[in-house]
């Protein structure tokens, strides 16, 4: 009796690269990616980069070919969109209300952005960034602002989708506001000091910050986004407004499904083991969805990042297919703005108090900075100064103490 197919679903990073392995890996069985759009799989970090601006076409957003899929005889759905699992059954509903049996599944979906709780959202000339066809909407408004409007940008928030935006418009020509509740920029994520690097880095290039600040709405007149109205009384004029808040992991279905979730303070997301295996039967996740068990930091960690997708999605094809290996990668992410490019490897719990230590320039934006705790490194991250990766992850990995000389040391 043929068994039931291996069922992937996501339209992501993570469900192209899991799809590819389990091919690569020897499985020849009966194979489905489902995905909610209207696209075969594709990654997201061109979309507020060269890809907004213009600079790379669609082709560049795609790890796999539409013949790739088909010449490996893997079934893709698009445009549909799963809607429950039944974990006893072993089987997927899509929202058709047709029924997928599955013999393992992989849960691939992703996040989808926030929302701004304040009057205005719904004018036009609103924008969030996720998907091809929001970037290909923005990129047009934009355009058209430049072209018969004012040409002005307010983003709302100042994480890394929000600031690669503001860099990217920015270099397109317009009047580019950034909104942050911080008072440095990526100080979520990087501390006071390296955030400060990036406000610099912004102003310098005629990005206006407005820092420490709260929206009260976004205004408009005649059904058009005109600003937003901030808690200090000031109004910030725009003709766009890109809302960039963060994203929530997309489980719905699948803690409808009875699947253990991660308790928010740690992420949020899907439970799951050393192998990405969630708490269900022949369930496993990858990408964005998955909180997975660190054993460097003795935590699970839920990192939104395009290499979590690549090397995660891989691991969860593997253990489908037996393998009982632990996940043990380190987070990695990487920027692009203006002149500035970093890649950043390893995760610091509490950025704002951890202790920074600087090889190399702030000022000529040259450098290798390290995040220290207990004496020990916590992650590192490479400004402008490439193939170093390989070595922060070697000081990452190092049990302390540290030695903080060679650490001055160490872009030298």
């Amino acid at each position: 009796m043929p068994q039931d197919p291996i069922v992937v679903v996501g339209g992501g990073l993570a469900a192209a690269k899991a799809a590819e392995s389990l091919r690569a890996e020897g499985y020849d069985g009966d194979l489905v990616v489902v995905s909610s759009e209207p696209h075969h799989p594709y990654e997201r970090p061109p979309l507020s980069k060269d890809y907004l601006r213009g600079e790379a076409g669609r082709d560049a957003l795609f790890p796999l070919s539409p013949e790739w899929y088909a010449d490996h005889h893997v079934d893709l759905r698009t445009a549909t969109r799963a809607a429950g699992i039944d974990v006893a059954e072993h089987h997927l509903t899509l929202v058709d209300g047709s029924v997928l049996p599955y013999s393992r599944l992989l849960l691939a979906t992703g996040s989808t952005p926030r929302t701004l709780a304040v009057p205005g959202t719904d004018l036009q000339g609103v924008h969030h960034l996720r998907t091809i066809e929001h970037a290909d909407l923005l990129a047009a408004t934009l355009e058209t602002s430049s072209r018969e409007g004012a040409g002005r940008l307010a983003v709302v928030g100042d994480g890394w989708i929000g600031m690669e935006v503001a860099a990217s418009a920015r270099t397109l020509g317009l009047d580019v506001t950034v909104v942050g509740r911080g008072v440095h920029p990526l100080g979520r994520v990087l501390g006071p000091l390296l955030g400060e690097l990036y406000g610099k880095v912004h102003a310098e290039h005629g990005v206006h910050l407005h820092r420490d600040a709260d929206v009260l709405a976004i205004t408009g007149r005649e059904g058009r986004v005109t600003g937003l109205a901030m808690a200090d009384g000031t109004q910030v004029e725009a003709d766009v407004v890109l809302v960039g808040v963060g994203v929530a992991p997309d489980v719905g279905f699948a803690e409808a499904a009875g699947i253990a979730l991660r308790d928010a303070r740690l992420g949020g997301g899907l439970a799951v083991d050393p192998t990405l295996q969630t708490s269900a039967p022949d369930v496993w996740a990858a990408g964005d969805v998955a909180s997975v068990p660190s054993p460097r930091y003795g935590r699970p960690l839920r990192v939104e990042h395009w290499a979590t997708a690549l090397e995660t999605g891989p691991h969860a094809a593997r253990a489908m297919l037996g393998s009982r290996e632990p996940y043990d990668r380190l987070p990695y992410f990487f920027s692009d703005q203006f002149d500035v490019g970093m890649e950043y490897l390893g995760f610091v719990e509490d950025p704002a108090t951890t202790e920074v230590v600087v090889s190399g320039s702030l000022e000529d934006h040259e450098l290798v900075a390290f995040w220290v705790t207990d004496g020990r490194v916590q992650a590192g991250m490479a400004v402008n100064t490439w193939e170093q990766t390989g070595r922060i992850e070697e000081v990452v990995r190092a049990d302390g103490p540290v030695d903080r000389e060679a650490l001055e040391a160490f872009s030298a």
